[in-house]
């Protein structure tokens, strides 16, 4: 249940949304260049969804925008996992955000709970990566554990949309571009006003990036914690 609420709101939703300039490409572009004979799409996006073409390339998208948001913006931006807010920002001894006996009583707990001893202040100067290693272990255990919870599950489906929709936001560009490219070419003013408004739409997401993704991974994290601190 909880895994297809994730899909649906997370992956498939953000999907739906960057495909619509490949899908104006497809089937403005390719379908008369080549003169497939495609029904025209175009003035009825909403209906995309129920077209055989426009689903698999939905679906196709649903990797893809993982795929690149993950390798690309989270891997650049969090290092993979180890400066991630949930070990970056909050339990790393040289962070201030959360008090330091709140602090305590997460690592206390995750040490009875999951027998993972976190790296003291010093040890943690000492050897900083071997530091955030143990967070992220003992973060997905904490994951584990609060799985199904519902106030966890709305942040993570927040941070996963507008984490999903920047990747395709960066193929959904392309394609805006292919689209502006091909309206001078042929002198089409109305995809190339088309395709203008579509690449600026979908540039704003990638300018703000780093800023949606560690607000809203911080969101994630806080909650996190204070949901695994209430766990009796």
């Amino acid at each position: 249940m909880f895994k297809k609420i994730y899909f649906y709101r997370a992956r498939l939703f953000p999907a739906l949304i960057t495909a619509v300039p490949m899908l104006i490409f497809i089937n403005k572009i390719i379908a008369v260049e080549f003169a497939i004979p495609l029904k025209n799409i175009y003035d009825i996006l909403p209906l995309i969804t129920h077209l055989g073409l426009s689903a698999a390339i939905i679906f196709l998208l649903v990797q893809i925008n993982r795929f690149v948001a993950k390798e690309i913006f989270q891997r650049w931006y969090f290092r993979d996992e180890l400066y991630m807010p949930t070990t970056n920002n909050l339990l790393m001894n040289n962070n201030t955000y959360y008090p330091i006996a709140i602090k305590n009583k997460i690592r206390d707990k995750i040490l009875a709970k999951f027998q993972i001893e976190l790296l003291s202040a010093d040890e943690e100067q000492q050897n900083c990566d071997n530091a955030r290693k143990l967070i992220v272990t003992a973060v997905s255990q904490i994951r584990n554990v609060l799985r199904g919870n519902e106030m966890l599950l709305q942040h993570n489906i927040e941070y996963g949309f507008w984490r999903n929709l920047i990747g395709g936001s960066l193929i959904a560009l392309f394609f805006s571009a292919i689209i502006i490219w091909y309206g001078y070419s042929n002198n089409l003013p109305d995809q190339i006003t088309i395709g203008l408004i579509s690449f600026i739409v979908f540039l704003i997401p990638i300018i703000l990036s780093k800023v949606i993704i560690r607000n809203y991974g911080k969101y994630y994290a806080k909650i996190l914690y204070e949901e695994f601190l209430s766990l009796q």
